[in-house]
């Protein structure tokens, strides 16, 4: 379990992380999500010990990262896939990890075959693309069997592929009961993954809660209804409170529920088609929710 309290970080001026606080539990995939600038890579350099907090504390299952010897086998992170010597081949790479912590040689080929880079093992880092890094950098994590894995941006340089594989690894490593906590841009794709989200902006604690509730508190639900008559449903439900939009073959409502849409139509024997309720995306209510803590506005001059 990752405990974040109270963490802040100053560079002179400028406060990235701001009185920080959450936590990271065991059996979940946590998404860790916030605009450019938000402070989500300060604040894992922070879980990590590799920055020195202003303030605050954070502990991972109830130490300081920095305080274990043999880290890899309490925790697995990548942070930078480029963050390797590119005159080494992987299965050097993965075996100088291995002995600086002690952990069994048979897991450097175990974790090459997991990721896909068996084939690859000899050949030097440098003539590897961003998706090979990636999964090198996942093969590292994953090397000494910790209970907490922490990755930054994994999803970047791989296909269509590598991304189903590795969304499966999440969902598997926290079946295991592991702690997974996975910072993204990429909304789609957490939506498909995470479980629960931590969201931060400027630095501080927009949310965490699960991805259900947090997308509940985006736009308010609407509701797509196809009718013959959309001139004559249109005029029953605004005259009834709702807001309806005319879109080319149906009508979009906000402000009623389909219960009651429903309910007036029965009553005014108006014909409906579709009565469908459609609730905001992730990337809808994260758009929303962090608005205020954009760092840069495309389009807008400062």
């Amino acid at each position: 379990m990752i405990e974040v309290n109270e963490l802040t970080k100053r560079y002179g001026g400028t406060t990235a992380v701001d009185h920080l606080s959450f936590t990271v539990r065991p059996g979940h995939v946590t998404g860790f999500l916030g605009p450019n600038g938000a402070g989500k890579s300060t604040t894992l350099r922070l879980v990590l010990g590799l920055n020195e907090p202003t303030s605050g504390t954070v502990t991972i299952g109830g130490r300081r990262f920095r305080d274990r010897p043999r880290g890899l086998r309490h925790v697995g992170a990548l942070l930078d896939a480029h963050e390797v010597h590119g005159g080494r081949s992987a299965l050097a790479h993965l075996t100088v990890l291995a002995r600086s912590n002690r952990i069994p040689r048979r897991r450097v080929d175990e974790v090459l075959e997991e990721v896909g880079l068996a084939g690859a093992r000899r050949r030097r880092i440098g003539g590897f693309s961003l998706g090979m890094k990636q999964r090198l950098g996942i093969a590292a994590a994953l090397l000494g069997e910790p209970p907490v894995l922490l990755f930054d941006e994994p999803l970047n340089g791989l296909d269509p592929e590598g991304v189903k594989w590795l969304r499966g690894l999440f969902h598997r490593l926290a079946a295991e009961g592991r702690t997974v906590l996975v910072s993204s841009h990429l909304m789609s794709e957490m939506e498909n993954t995470a479980d629960r989200l931590v969201v931060i902006g400027r630095g501080t604690l927009i949310a965490a809660e699960s991805l259900t509730e947090f997308a509940a508190r985006g736009t308010r639900p609407t509701v797509t209804v196809r009718t013959p008559d959309p001139a004559g449903l249109t005029a029953l439900l605004t005259g009834a409170g709702a807001v309806v939009r005319q879109d080319a073959d149906s009508l979009t409502v906000t402000g009623m529920d389909a219960d009651r849409i429903g309910e007036l139509a029965l009553r005014h024997r108006v014909l409906l088609r579709e009565l469908t309720t459609r609730t905001a995306s992730l990337e809808e209510a994260f758009m929303e929710l962090t608005a205020d803590s954009v760092e840069y506005l495309a389009g807008e001059a400062r």
